[in-house]
C-alpha cells in the first residue's frame, strides 16, 4: 500500500449558515489538498463530523469528494462503530469501488477488553472487500488499543494493512515499530507526534493540519521520510503553534476557522460542538499570519 505513504488528510465537512454541507467549499477544499500535494484523502472520519451526518448527506459527501478528486488521489472511508455486527453489515452493503482502504476506530464507549477488540476486527477483517487501516484513539474511545493486540491483528490478516495511531505515547509507538510485519504502516493520528513517529519508522500522517496548509505540511514529512531531519524539524517548529491551537477548543472547530482565514470554507459546526470562540480565531489568525511572514 505504498500509496498511503506520506500525509494523508482528514477531510472536514464544511456547512453553510443553516448547517446544510456546502458541497461548493468542499469541491475547493478537495481541489485545494490535490493541487497542494497531499498524499491522500480520508473520507467521514471523526473531523468530518460524521456523527452528526446522515446517511444521505454522507452519501452526498462521498459522491462530491470522489467526483472532485476524478481518481487524482488515493481514497480512505471512514468505517466503524461501537455495534460489531452493524459495522459488519455497513461493510457488506456500501459501493467501495472508489475506495483503496477503510479506516475504522476501535469501538468506543463500551470500553472492549484487548480480546474483545480482536475479535471486533477479526469479523471486519473477513467482511471488508478492501484493506483496512485500523484507528486506535484512546483519548476519544475510553479504551487503549495494545500493541500486542495491534500486532496480533497485523500478523494474523493480511487485508489490516496499517494503524492511525493517535495514542499520543511515542514508546508505544516505536514497540509496534519494531515488531510489526515489514509491509504494516504504522500512521500518525497526532499532528504533533507526526514527524517524530516518521523519524521513528512510521509511513506518514492522517493530519488535520496538513488540508488547511497542504504543501508546507506535505513538504515537512516528505523531508521526514528522505531523512532530511534539519529542514523536516524547521518546517515542523513553524507549525507547531498551530498543530496545538487548532486543538484548544476540540476538532474540527480549529480547523475549520483556518480554513475560514484561508477563504476555503466557513467556520460552523453542528452540536454538540460549538464554532470557536472568536478569541481563539484571532490566534490562529495571528499564527497564520506570523507563519506567512517566516515561511519562505
Amino acid at each position: 500500500m505504498k500509496q498511503l505513504i506520506g500525509t494523508g488528510v482528514a477531510l472536514v465537512t464544511p456547512f453553510r449558515e443553516d448547517l446544510s454541507v456546502d458541497v461548493d467549499a468542499l469541491v475547493s477544499l478537495v481541489e485545494h489538498n490535490v493541487q497542494g500535494g497531499v498524499d491522500y484523502l480520508v473520507v467521514l472520519g471523526t473531523t468530518a463530523e460524521s456523527a452528526t451526518l446522515s446517511q444521505d448527506e454522507k452519501q452526498l459527501v462521498v459522491d462530491v469528494v470522489v467526483r472532485t478528486n476524478a481518481g487524482r488521489l488515493p481514497l480512505v472511508l471512514g468505517v466503524g462503530g461501537n455495534n460489531t455486527m452493524a459495522v459488519v453489515n455497513e461493510l457488506k452493503t456500501l459501493d467501495l469501488s472508489e475506495f483503496d482502504a477503510i479506516l475504522s476506530v476501535s469501538p468506543y464507549y463500551n470500553k472492549p477488553t484487548q480480546e474483545g477488540i480482536y475479535q471486533h476486527f477479526k469479523l471486519i477483517a473477513a467482511a471488508s472487500p478492501v484493506p483496512i487501516i485500523l484507528y486506535n484513539v484512546p483519548s476519544r474511545t475510553g479504551s487503549n488499543m495494545l500493541p500486542k493486540t495491534i500486532l496480533r491483528l497485523a500478523y494474523d490478516f493480511p487485508n489490516i494493512i496499517g494503524v492511525k495511531e493517535a495514542c499520543g505515547d511515542l514508546l508505544q509507538i516505536d514497540e509496534v515499530i519494531r515488531h510489526k510485519p515489514e509491509n504494516f504502516l504504522l500512521i500518525s493520528g497526532d499532528d504533533t507526534t507526526a514527524l517524530p513517529t516518521v523519524l521513528a519508522g512510521g509511513a506518514g500522517v492522517i493530519s488535520v493540519l496538513g488540508q488547511g496548509l497542504p504543501a508546507l505540511f506535505s513538504d515537512m514529512m516528505k523531508k521526514g521520510l528522505e531523512g532530511n531531519v534539519k529542514q523536516a524539524y524547521e518546517i515542523h517548529h513553524k507549525l507547531s503553534p498551530l498543530m496545538t491551537l487548532i486543538f484548544e477548543e476540540g476538532n474540527p472547530a480549529g480547523i475549520k476557522s483556518v480554513l475560514e482565514n484561508n477563504g476555503i470554507s466557513q467556520a460552523y459546526v453542528r452540536l454538540p460542538l460549538i464554532e470557536a470562540t472568536a478569541g481563539l480565531k484571532e490566534k490562529i489568525m495571528l499564527s497564520l499570519k506570523m507563519l506567512n511572514k517566516t515561511h519562505v
